[in-house]
């Protein structure tokens, strides 16, 4: 069967996560400790976040989960902030991160469109800092609909907001791909009845995509060749 739409995952997919996201928190969680270190080492710890390396750690809550969550873990270590205003600053600070794109985004996403497929984004960060990394990308206009957790369909894993994208741009789940680089994304996709293309420029290992996925691939731009070969599975 061929595929009719591919729904991209943002942080890790359509961006590095290493590259785009390991910088951002350095500076959020020194600015957020405002000069004590015990209180940096323990929202280094509570996010998984290691400083020495300035690096998150594989298991890092932040990786799939939504700035709520993340703001809810953080919160105890920021005296200054109630939860709603912690998360709030996540969204702000992270919607003007320096963006390290996977691939050259704008031609790779012309030339799917100009192939027929409708393209999503659902990512588990806010709705905001989706359109605005999208917006300072140059591809916004490239996608027929961007979903935030925030976006009132629900967060991954669970499948309701990759339904809610396949409802609106009128295509059938099993004509659609989900593609992510966290099995938080593979297992929302195989809930709601999607093929699932893994990709490495996240934090996860083949091995960890691979039970959850049709396919693993290095990055997002092997995913035409992918298509062309024809060996999905029906």
């Amino acid at each position: 069967m061929t595929l009719s739409a591919l729904l991209f995952d943002k942080d890790g997919t359509l961006f590095d996560f290493a590259m785009t996201w390991n910088g951002w928190a350095k500076a959020m969680l020194t600015d957020l400790a405002a000069g004590d270190g015990q209180r940096l080492s323990a929202m280094a710890a509570a996010v998984r976040y290691d400083l020495a390396t300035a690096a998150f750690r594989p298991d890092s809550l932040v990786i799939a989960g939504t700035n709520d969550e993340v703001a809810e873990v953080l919160a105890p270590h920021v005296p200054h902030m109630d939860r709603v205003a912690l998360a709030d600053y996540l969204i702000r600070t992270a919607a003007e991160a320096e963006l390290a794109q996977a691939v050259p985004l704008a031609p790779y996403l012309a030339a799917l469109r100009t192939g027929g497929l409708k393209l999503g984004v659902m990512t588990n960060d806010g709705e905001h800092s989706a359109r605005r990394h999208l917006t300072r990308s140059g591809v916004y206009d490239h996608f027929h609909m961007v979903i935030g957790a925030d976006s009132g369909y629900g967060a991954k894993p669970d499948p309701e907001p990759l339904l809610a994208f396949c409802a609106a741009q009128g295509v059938r789940p099993e004509e659609t791909a989900m593609v992510g680089d966290s099995r938080h994304d593979l297992i929302a996709g195989r809930a709601a009845g999607m093929r699932t293309i893994g990709v490495l420029t996240g934090m996860a290992s083949a091995g960890d995509l691979a039970p959850l996925a049709d396919v693993v691939l290095p990055n997002i731009g092997h995913i035409p060749d992918w298509l062309a070969a024809g060996d999905q599975p029906a």
